[in-house]
C-alpha cells in the first residue's frame, strides 16, 4: 500500500523508561468566537481516505480504471477526480451510484468519496482563512529570508538532515524541560494533520489535507492567507526567490495528491504556476519537492500498488519517477523514471484481462540535492510486478543537470509486492513467485560531511537497516547497521527517517523507541525505548520523521506524544501529550491524536509541531502547535 500513506501499527515494548520531565499541559489563550461555517463537528470522523483506496481498488477499478474503461461508458478516474467529495457521496448514497453504494457501509462510502475526491468531505470550502476570526493585523511582504530564523523545506537543507544549528534553533538542551505550549491553531475540516511546518521570515507555511495552505505568524499563529490546492496536499513547503512573476520575489513550492506542483506568491498566496508531474491518474506527489539553485526536484509515486490485486485490473504499468522545473515558470527540464523501462504487454490473468511489466519503485521520499558532486538522491520502493527491477528498493543518483542515471544501489532484491499477497491470502492476481518484504527506502536519503571531510549518504530501510554509503564512489556501501529488534513485516521498523549531526544519526523505530547510530562506523550508540501506556499496541511505536538541534532529537508518536532526548545518551528531557482538545487561536475546534508522518520543525526558540496524522480512522487530529520558552 502507499508506502507514505499507509503507516503502520506498532509492537508495544515491555521495557521501562526513566521519568521523563513532564510539560505543561498549558491550553492556549482563549480566542474569539468562531463563524459556524467554520466550526468542526462534535467528533472528527473515523474515516480515511486510504480506506477509500482500498475500497476503490477491490470494488470500482475494474469499470473505473483508465485502462478498464476504454470503449464503455463509465466514467475515467481522472472523471471522477473532477467531483468533490460531497458530489461523489451523494451519488453513491441517493444518487446516480446509489445501488452500488447499497453495498458499502457509510464509512466506505464516505472514505471512498474522500479518496476520490481529494479531500475529507464537508472541508471543500470551510478551511478558507477569510472566515477565520484571526486575521493578523498586516499582511507584511517577504522581502528577505535570512533576515530570521528558518526551517525550510523537508530536511531544512537540501541534504536533509533535518538538523537545525545552534544559531537557528534559538532553543538550547536546558531550555527543552522549560518548552510550553504558545498557541495551537485549527485545521477546519481536517480529519489528518499531512503538512509539515516551514518557518520562513517570521512566517510559518504548512498544508492540511483538505488543500488547504495557510500562511500564519510565527510568534502569534494570527492568520495571513490561505490557498486551495486541487487536492489534499502531504509535502512539506520549500520557498525561495522566483522571476519574471510580476511583484512576486520568493514563492513557495509543493505538490498534492493528484501530482500536481504549485508555485504560489509568498506575500500573498497567489497562484504563480501549476504544473503536473505525471499524467497518470494514479500519480501523486507524498515526498517534497526539494528547491535548490532555482530548480525544483520533485517525486512522484503510485496508488497503483492498492489495486493491483483486483483480478479485474490491468496491472500494473506505474513507476516512480522524479521531475526536474524550472522553479521561476514550472517548466519541465527533465523527468527520469525509476525503472528506465516502458512497461508492455505480459500475459493475461485467469479472467482474460491484460497484465503488463515492469512497474513499481515508486518515489515517496525528498530528493537530496548534492551541491559537490551535481547529483540528486532518492530512494525507490518495491516492485509491483516481477521480475523486480534492480532500480527497486534502492538509492538512485542522478545528475542534477539532466536526470540522468549516474548509479544505484539496491538494499533488497526480488521484492515483488501486492496488498492481499500474503501467505495465506495469495490469489490469482498476485505475483507467481515468493511475495518480497515490502521493504522501501521510503526515508530521506541524508548527506552529511563527517569532521575529518569525508561524505556520507545515510539510507534507512523499512527494514530496519541503516546503510552508510559513499557519494564520492559510485555509492559504495561504507557500513549497514541493523536497527530493527525482530524481522519487521511490510509496514516497516523506519518509516519517515532520521536526522543526523556531524557524527551521529538519529532514528526511531515502529516497534518503540529510538536509536542513535554513529556516522563514521554505524555502530550502535545507543537505544532509548519509548514505551506508551493505556493505548492498544498498534499505538505504540514512532514512526515519524526525526528532528535534531544540538543536544536533542525530537520525535513524535503514534500515541500523540512528542519526546526529546538527549542525543548524547538517549536521556528523556521533556514530553508533551498531544492527545486532547486543544482551545485554538482561529477558534476552530480542534483535538490532536496520532504523529505518524512529520516531524517537528525548530526555529528562533520556537518548536512547531501538527498531531493528528490519522491512519485507517484511527489517531485523527487537525491542530498545529506551537511552543516556545518563557
Amino acid at each position: 500500500m502507499n508506502r507514505l500513506v499507509l503507516i503502520f501499527s506498532a509492537i508495544a515494548l515491555a521495557t521501562v523508561v526513566p521519568a521523563p520531565v513532564r510539560a505543561q499541559q498549558e491550553a492556549a489563550p482563549p480566542a474569539p468566537h468562531v463563524p459556524a461555517s467554520v466550526t468542526m463537528p462534535e467528533d472528527l470522523p473515523g474515516v480515511s481516505a486510504l480506506e477509500g483506496q482500498i475500497v476503490f481498488g477491490r470494488r470500482c477499478a475494474s469499470c473505473h480504471s483508465s485502462r478498464a474503461t476504454a470503449g464503455q461508458r463509465a466514467p475515467d478516474l481522472l472523471s471522477l477526480e473532477k467531483m468533490t467529495p460531497e458530489a461523489i457521496y451523494r451519488a453513491l448514497t441517493s444518487g446516480l451510484m446509489a445501488a452500488q453504494g447499497q453495498s458499502l457501509n457509510d464509512n466506505q462510502r464516505r472514505s471512498l468519496a474522500e479518496y476520490l475526491g481529494g479531500r475529507p468531505v464537508g472541508s471543500t470550502d470551510i478551511g478558507d482563512a477569510k472566515d477565520m476570526s484571526n486575521h493578523c493585523a498586516d499582511s507584511p511582504v517577504v522581502t528577505s529570508l535570512s533576515g530570521k530564523p528558518s526551517w525550510n523545506g523537508w530536511g531544512a537543507g537540501p541534504g536533509n538532515a533535518r538538523f537545525q544549528p545552534a544559531a537557528q534553533a534559538g532553543l538550547s538542551p536546558a531550555q527543552v524541560p522549560q518548552l510550553k505550549l504558545k498557541w495551537a491553531f485549527g485545521f477546519p475540516g481536517s480529519s489528518s494533520v499531512w503538512g509539515q511546518p516551514t518557518v520562513v521570515a517570521g512566517h510559518v507555511f504548512i498544508a492540511s489535507d483538505t488543500g488547504y495552505v495557510y500562511s500564519l505568524n510565527a510568534v502569534s499563529g494570527c492568520v495571513y492567507w490561505s490557498y486551495k490546492a486541487e487536492a489534499g496536499v502531504r509535502t512539506a513547503i520549500s520557498v525561495g526567490p522566483v522571476q519574471g512573476q510580476g511583484a512576486a520575489k520568493y514563492a513557495l513550492y509543493f505538490g498534492d495528491g493528484r501530482a500536481n506542483v504549485y508555485a504560489l506568491d509568498a506575500s500573498t498566496g497567489n497562484k504563480l504556476w501549476i504544473a503536473r508531474a505525471d499524467d497518470d491518474p494514479l500519480a501523486q506527489i507524498t515526498g517534497a519537492p526539494t528547491l535548490y539553485a532555482g530548480r525544483l526536484y520533485v517525486p512522484v509515486s503510485n496508488r497503483e500498488e492498492s489495486i493491483s490485486s483486483n483480478l479485474d485490473y490491468p496491472c500494473c504499468t506505474a513507476r516512480g519517477a522524479v521531475v526536474a522545473f524550472d522553479a521561476s515558470t514550472g517548466r519541465q527540464i527533465w523527468k527520469t523514471y525509476a525503472i528506465a523501462e516502458t512497461p508492455a504487454p505480459t500475459r493475461k490473468n485467469i479472467n482474460g484481462v491484460q497484465l503488463y511489466a515492469p512497474a513499481g519503485a515508486a518515489v515517496w521520499d525528498a530528493p537530496a540535492v548534492d551541491a559537490k558532486g551535481q547529483a540528486v538522491y532518492v530512494g525507490t520502493g518495491d516492485a509491483y510486478t516481477e521480475p523486480a527491477a534492480d532500480t527497486s528498493d534502492a538509492i538512485l543518483a542522478l545528475e542534477l543537470n539532466t536526470g540522468k542515471l549516474r548509479w544505484s544501489f539496491q538494499g533488497t532484491e526480488n521484492d515483488t509486492w501486492m496488498p492481499d499477497c500474503g501467505p495465506e491470502s495469495k490469489t490469482a492476481a498476485c505475483p507467481e513467485g515468493v511475495m518480497g518484504p515490502d521493504w522501501d527506502f521510503g526515508a530521506s536519503p541524508i548527506l552529511r560531511t563527517l569532521p575529518n571531510g569525508h561524505r556520507i549518504l545515510v539510507a534507512a530501510e523499512k527494514s530496519g537497516v541503516v546503510f552508510g554509503l559513499d557519494p564520492d564512489h559510485n555509492g559504495a556501501m561504507l557500513w549497514k547497521t541493523n536497527l530493527a529488534r525482530k524481522r519487521p513485516d511490510p509496514q516497516g521498523a523506519i518509516v519517515f527517517g532520521g536526522a543526523a549531526d556531524e557524527q551521529t544519526a538519529y532514528f526511531a523505530l515502529r516497534s518503540g523507541g529510538m536509536a542513535a547510530v554513529g556516522l563514521a562506523d554505524g555502530k550502535k550508540k545507543w537505544f532509548t525505548p519509548l514505551v506508551a501506556t493505556g493505548v492498544a499496541p498498534s499505538d505504540v511505536g514512532q514512526a515519524a520523521a526525526v528532528t535534531a538541534i544540538p543536544g536533542v532529537a525530537f520525535v513524535g508518536g503514534w500515541d500523540g506524544k512528542l519526546h526529546a532526548l538527549s542525543t548524547a545518551d538517549g536521556r528523556i528531557l521533556w514530553e508533551f501529550d498531544t492527545a486532547r482538545e486543544f482551545t485554538t487561536v482561529n477558534g476552530v475546534k480542534a483535538k490532536g491524536g496520532s504523529m505518524g508522518g512529520p516531524g517537528p520543525t525548530v526555529a528562533g526558540g520556537m518548536l512547531y509541531v501538527g498531531s493528528g496524522y490519522s491512519v485507517f480512522g484511527t489517531g485523527p487530529g487537525n491542530v498545529l502547535l506551537a511552543f516556545g520558552v518563557e
